[in-house]
């Protein structure tokens, strides 16, 4: 079962241990960096033609030839602003050896290379006979919360292990062992609704989506802390998405493990909440089903009836995710929350829109809006508004129903489907959809190819603003 344990928050050197200099370096500071440094150091990096380009990595050897320092490029401001965690990116070409950090940041700009640092560390090796190479490590840099950055790291390493784990190892009963060992961990409860319990309890469109799988649809219902403001948190928990009657082409399903990334990212900021242990009332919502083809498998033109009474005609069975959302989400405004977030892998439209690195939300609430687009800047974790656009209304209402689940035309497919979820969110005044990818499709800096979280950093940043606490 995935751990949260992935990697340590730091990889500290060993305490006492010898530590060799590591000198993060900009562009525009290496020549006043350099005037500083002795002539042995400087001949080196001048004989290797290094620049401090972003990422970039010099090592100098001391007199007796054993590694005297190290020195990371940090690049220029064009570079930063093109891409992220300098540092970490350098961490697999380093030795494996203990360094202490010598910079100039920031202590935001710190915190952020320290935690790419961490999460360059992340290797999921589960099913490899063979254990990964060792890494460096670095001793506990001044001036920046380590806790923090160690409870963010492993909740970043608990959504990237569930989306990595196939589908063979992470169906609905692995999810909730998941969700169990998380609730263990942190003296929450969890409640869990199964098969055709899930019709006695009013949760209806989530058995309509798993009911046809062998592997019993579930709704997850995690809850933690007994005072301050109401926190919710809704993750779509489709372990695999063929598509249902609508079958998926093959291409099209290699990637539909990550389907319960939604799930793994609420997961994921669930950890890192009660990890910091937030003055807040928690709950966590996942609909955990398999999208499968049987006999009784919903069907094009069926009609389903959600929780809270709407009816909604099944256009296309492969737009489940909405769907178990729905009653998870109705579920969840029954409370009335302080705040309800709502986060999944919706619709390809999103990605189509802001490409695989960006994750778009949804909000009529100014104010987070603001907090979360300032929050994605500060803690590297970019996300952009789309447009709950009320003339699009009318695409999602066929007329012979409520709802419809998957409009025709093809036009503004991300905006149409986050339309669909505020129907089950009448008296939550603070809502927000978050349409993740949940995968990086090719290795950049700290974050190898793979599952990985979209969107939970900057809500961890915002949310306390938001709630007051």
């Amino acid at each position: 079962m995935p751990s949260t344990d992935t990697f340590a928050a730091l990889d500290f050197a060993v305490p006492g241990a010898a530590t060799i200099p590591l000198h993060l370096v900009s562009t525009e500071r290496f020549s006043d960096w350099k005037a500083t440094q002795p002539v042995s150091v400087t001949d080196w990096l001048e004989t290797l033609d290094f620049t401090a380009g972003a990422g970039s990595v010099a090592l100098v050897p001391s007199a007796d030839g054993a590694l005297g320092c190290a020195v990371v490029g940090h690049g220029s401001t064009r570079d930063r602003a093109r891409g992220r965690f300098a540092l970490g990116g350098a961490r697999s070409r380093l030795p494996a050896q203990g360094f202490t950090l010598y910079h100039d940041l920031s202590p935001a700009e710190l915190a952020q290379e320290a935690l790419g640092w961490c999460l360059a560390g992340y290797r999921y090796d589960r099913f490899r006979d063979r254990p990964a190479p060792a890494l460096a490590s670095l001793a506990a840099p001044e001036g920046i919360d380590h806790a923090e950055i160690a409870a963010i790291a492993a909740g970043e390493a608990l959504t990237r292990d569930l989306i990595n784990t196939p589908a063979s190892h992470m169906g609905p009963e692995e999810l909730e062992g998941a969700m169990r060992a998380l609730a263990e961990a942190h003296g929450a409860t969890l409640n869990v609704t199964t098969a055709d319990d899930l019709l006695t309890a009013n949760l209806p469109l989530i058995h309509a989506v798993g009911r046809a799988s062998t592997r019993a649809p579930r709704l997850l219902d995690l809850r933690w802390g007994t005072t301050g403001p109401r926190l919710t948190l809704v993750g779509k928990g489709v372990c695999f998405d063929t598509g249902g009657l609508n079958l998926k082409p093959g291409g099209s399903m290699g990637l539909m493990k990550k389907d319960m990334g939604g799930a793994a990212t609420v997961m994921g900021l669930a950890q890192m909440i009660m990890a910091r242990g937030w003055p807040v009332r928690l709950r966590v919502l996942v609909p955990a089903v398999e999208n499968a083809v049987a006999g009784n498998a919903m069907r094009p033109g069926d009609i389903l009836i959600a929780r809270n009474g709407a009816s909604v005609e099944i256009n296309n069975t492969d737009a489940e995710g909405r769907l178990v959302l729905a009653d998870a989400l109705s579920l969840a405004d029954e409370e009335t929350p302080d705040a309800l977030v709502c986060m999944a892998t919706l619709t390809g439209a999103a990605r189509v829109a802001l490409g695989p690195d960006i994750a778009p939300f949804f909000t009529r609430d100014a104010a987070i809006s603001a907090a979360l687009m300032q929050a994605g800047t500060q803690v590297a974790d970019p996300v952009w508004p789309l447009p709950l656009h009320p003339p699009y209304e009318t695409l999602i209402e066929p007329g012979i129903a409520d709802l419809d689940n998957a409009p025709s035309g093809g036009m503004a497919g991300a905006v149409t489907a986050a339309l669909f979820l505020p129907r089950f969110v009448e008296k939550t005044a603070r809502f927000v959809h978050f349409d993740i990818y949940g995968y990086q499709p090719r290795s950049a800096p700290a974050r190898p190819k793979g599952g990985v979280g979209q969107g939970a950093r900057a809500l961890h940043a915002a949310l306390p603003r938001l709630l007051g606490v």
